[in-house]
């Protein structure tokens, strides 16, 4: 496995995870029953934070939509370089980072990190057309 695949697989894996926390929060505040329902305008609010988070895993599945391809790109192409591994690297600790930067509800912070996930997955896309 390349190093570009092992962090793509632990984001993977990241996004993968993170309805738990807030499905979790879900059957505190509605019950088991209550969460398995389908959803109605009459349900109770989960807690900020797990509202929070549910945008938090949304973010991270519409990015990673854009990143896995990328990574596979480059595999297929056997195209590595320490810039792409740095990449990916920095794309999957800023999308931790802004996982809970979002879920805590930190604004300005989570916008930052975000920006930092695109500009990685710029880096990657460079790469592919060995710009970089």
């Amino acid at each position: 496995m390349t190093r570009e695949l092992f962090w793509l697989a632990l984001t993977v894996i990241l996004t993968g995870l993170l309805w738990i926390p807030y499905t979790i929060n879900r059957c505190q505040v509605r019950g088991l029953n209550g969460a398995m329902a389908n959803p109605s305008r009459n349900d109770k609010p989960q807690a900020e934070w797990a509202n929070r988070m549910m945008f938090a895993h949304d973010n991270a599945v519409e990015n990673l939509v854009i990143f896995a391809p990328l990574v596979l790109i480059l595999n297929a192409a056997d195209y590595s370089t320490k810039w792409t591994v740095l990449a990916c690297a920095v794309f999957f600790w800023s999308r931790l980072a802004h996982i809970i930067v979002y879920t805590l509800g930190l604004p300005v912070l989570r916008t930052l990190l975000f920006v930092v996930g695109f500009l990685a997955q710029a880096v990657l896309a460079l790469a592919i057309f060995k710009i970089l």
